[in-house]
């Protein structure tokens, strides 16, 4: 291998400082492409830098998967941090250093934005399913609305965005949803609805809905 070679290590995570200290005697640039890792997890290399697409890879995708996506890079030194920055950039991405002081945040947010959204479908299908769906019913009717909002995300914007009970300042409607997913059951569904009821008020507030009203909300979802 050519000094200076550029060598990603595209392994999972806890396999990264093992993998690294294994490569001890070769001279390459070292690059992980962990979201949550810091740099000091290639040592004792001294060239070391990270590459991690700020998108969903759940098996093997298409390069145009790249296209448009954010790729969180660092590195030790400017040579390589501009060597990141350009591979990102041809292969369709746009680059963003993210420091190691700020990637565990970063990560975090990328598990909210792609982890969270497959278990908060998961959690839309059961309570189809406890409405007398299938799985394979719940997951037709659940996917398109998911695609749809994603779609009015790059249109519109968090604000124009959000709809529903809560953004018109319904609070009936929140407590007939709560009282249902009681009746069926479905306790862990409540206690997610009222935390994320909550997070949704305050985006309504942003956009515009009375303070009057989002008291009211913001009573039926904490009663």
């Amino acid at each position: 291998m050519p000094d200076g070679a550029l060598v990603f290590l595209a392994v999972p995570d806890p396999a990264v400082a093992e993998l690294a200290a294994r490569l001890r005697g070769v001279r390459a640039r070292l690059v992980h492409v962990s979201g949550a890792l810091k740099l000091d997890a290639l040592e004792p290399h001294p060239r070391r830098g990270a590459f991690h697409p700020y998108q969903s890879f759940p098996d093997e995708r298409p390069p145009r998967h790249f296209e448009g996506a954010l790729i969180g890079i660092d590195a030790s030194d400017a040579e390589l941090l501009d060597d990141l920055k350009a591979l990102a950039e041809k292969i369709g991405g746009r680059p963003r250093r993210v420091t190691d002081e700020q990637r565990p945040l970063y990560h975090a947010s990328a598990v909210f934005a792609s982890n969270y959204v497959v278990a908060l479908g998961h959690v839309a299908a059961r309570v189809l399913e406890a409405a007398g769906w299938d799985r394979g019913e719940a997951l037709e009717a659940v996917v398109p609305l998911l695609s749809g909002v994603a779609r009015n995300l790059a249109d519109l914007g968090l604000e124009g965005s959000l709809i529903g009970p809560i953004r018109r300042g319904d609070p009936g409607t929140v407590e007939r949803h709560l009282e249902a997913l009681d009746n069926a059951g479905l306790e862990s569904e409540v206690e997610l609805y009222r935390k994320l009821g909550l997070a949704a008020l305050d985006l309504a507030l942003e956009a515009g809905l009375e303070p009057e009203k989002a008291g009211q909300i913001k009573k039926a979802l904490t009663a």
